[in-house]
């Protein structure tokens, strides 16, 4: 299926690794020019390499986005990359610390999580839209997750981040009705990372699963996060769904959630 994908540019925010990896190389072999963003050079390079060796357009931005300074340097940088973007994947973010719960005063804890994953989202969308709106077409796509809805007492700011942003979808489609730009939210289930299979891992070791990884992946779908698909995601399951999201053939879609966690969330609406 054509996606109609040709010439639209994008940037894919914590794309040097991970779901943003596969997000950005999916995009790339449908035609889009895509800005590889991360805080590492040397990693957002290995990958912005890799996409142009393959044949495809891709440069890179480098910043923190819990800053506003390394936000509007990321948010210049991809703008004038390609002269202009029509795709923003606000998929930067992430749980890189032992988990909150709510045992114990981690404040200032909460405050860092909430920089790294809602106000990065924040200061991209608004340094972006006055670029969306002028080109009368463009795609907004936020990367969840199923904690945003279904918290557990677990990772517990991180989950509050991401409801935080599914919140500000819904008031940005508001925002940006009639201008041709759509904001919609994607919620992966357990994706297979390097950091989750680290997890997994651990996990395996303390119950005794072995080390084979298609065993462990068994046992953790069985025994920890069930889905009536009966595996744990991959980050092309993700990467799929961001691009037909981000494609004109998704022209009538705007505002919504679109749950990728092999049914471990159903839901009737």
């Amino acid at each position: 299926m054509d996606l109609k994908l040709q010439r639209k540019r994008a940037l894919i925010t914590g794309s040097s690794s991970g779901i943003g990896q596969a997000i950005a190389r999916t995009l790339a072999l449908e035609g889009v020019s895509v800005v590889i963003h991360g805080r590492d050079r040397k990693r957002a390079e290995h990958v912005s390499e890799e996409i142009t060796t393959a044949g495809g357009k891709a440069t890179v931005a480098v910043g923190d986005l819990s800053t506003e300074s390394g936000s509007r340097q990321v948010a210049q940088a991809s703008v004038a990359a390609f002269g202009g973007l029509d795709i923003l994947v606000n998929n930067a973010g992430g749980a890189d610390r032992a988990p909150i719960t709510w045992e114990g005063e981690n404040f200032d804890e909460w405050a860092e999580s909430f920089q790294q994953n809602f106000f990065s989202a924040v200061r991209l969308a608004s340094l972006l839209l006055p670029e969306l709106r002028t080109n009368g077409w463009g795609r907004i796509i936020q990367i969840t997750t199923g904690w945003a809805s279904h918290p557990e007492n677990v990772a517990v700011d991180y989950a509050a981040a991401k409801a935080a942003v599914s919140n500000t979808s819904a008031s940005l489609t508001r925002a940006l009705a009639g201008t041709g730009v759509t904001v919609n939210n994607i919620s992966p289930g357990p994706i297979v990372t390097p950091a989750l299979e680290r997890t997994m891992r651990g996990i395996a070791a303390q119950r005794g699963w072995g080390d084979e990884w298609p065993e462990i992946e068994r046992r953790a779908v069985a025994e920890i996060v069930p889905n009536s698909v009966g595996r744990m995601g991959h980050v092309e399951d993700i990467a799929n769904a961001v691009a037909f999201l981000a494609s004109p053939l998704a022209d009538y879609i705007d505002g919504a959630t679109l749950r990728v966690d092999g049914g471990r969330i159903p839901s009737t609406f």
